[in-house]
């Protein structure tokens, strides 16, 4: 019986900590952004980097076409990747913090939770770039991910189209028909340049190799979410 009572208890905690933030924050809450009001433009976004395999490829692929994105990072990475970072900053890229170390806030207690938060801001301070932006992991909330939030000036950032680009049994084929057959103004695209399946990654710039023209001959601007912030939040 003192089993099930504990179980029981464990079970009622993660449901007041994890999974009623979780569900809150990313359906209900008026204080997360996922698209904006926007008559011609989408806000492309880019979570997990800097990755020197991929991201400096995925910066190229952007000068070509003189598009602006968000990349939300992985802070610890940040500090391998010095020459990355300051090119994505002078290139006029919008940086947001995607955790320290890609950390769930499910496995995060509340300390653990506000460390990640400083830790991170000390690595953006240290390229002198002010940050604005928070992404959750997975996009996972715990009860005190939205409070450090607001603690220290971040505005959350999800998405409204997802391409599931870190799958392994995601094609460049897949995240093109996602994107192109899905994408409404005001929408903000969730796409990888590090982590996930294997090389997955390297099917996302392919992708974005026919993405990106035709969402351009179809009149779609391409915005940081900076600029969609300043214009005014839809939802």
């Amino acid at each position: 019986m003192r089993f099930f009572i504990v179980v029981g208890l464990l079970g009622l905690g993660f449901l007041l900590y994890a999974v009623i933030p979780n569900l809150y924050y990313r359906n209900k809450s008026p204080h997360i952004v996922k698209r904006f009001d926007s008559s011609n433009s989408i806000f492309l976004t880019f979570d997990d980097g800097p990755d020197i395999r991929y991201t400096l490829e995925l910066l190229d692929l952007l000068k070509d076409y003189n598009i602006k994105a968000t990349f939300f990072m992985v802070a610890e990475k940040m500090e391998d990747n010095y020459n990355i970072v300051n090119r994505m900053i002078s290139e006029g890229h919008g940086l947001g913090i995607h955790s320290y170390s890609h950390k769930s806030a499910w496995l995060s207690f509340p300390w653990q939770t506000k460390k990640d938060f400083e830790e991170s801001l000390k690595v953006f301070k240290k390229f002198n770039y002010s940050v604005e932006y928070f992404r959750p992991p997975w996009g996972t909330f715990n009860l005190f991910t939205h409070y450090y939030c607001k603690k220290y000036g971040l505005k959350t950032i999800l998405w409204t189209l997802n391409a599931k680009d870190w799958s392994k049994k995601t094609t460049p084929d897949y995240i093109v028909n996602k994107i192109l057959d899905n994408i409404k103004f005001g929408d903000i695209i969730v796409l990888h340049d590090s982590n996930g399946a294997e090389n997955a990654p390297r099917n996302t710039i392919k992708a974005l190799e026919t993405i990106i023209p035709s969402l351009i001959e179809r009149g779609f601007n391409f915005k940081t979410i900076n600029n969609g912030i300043r214009s005014g939040v839809n939802e």
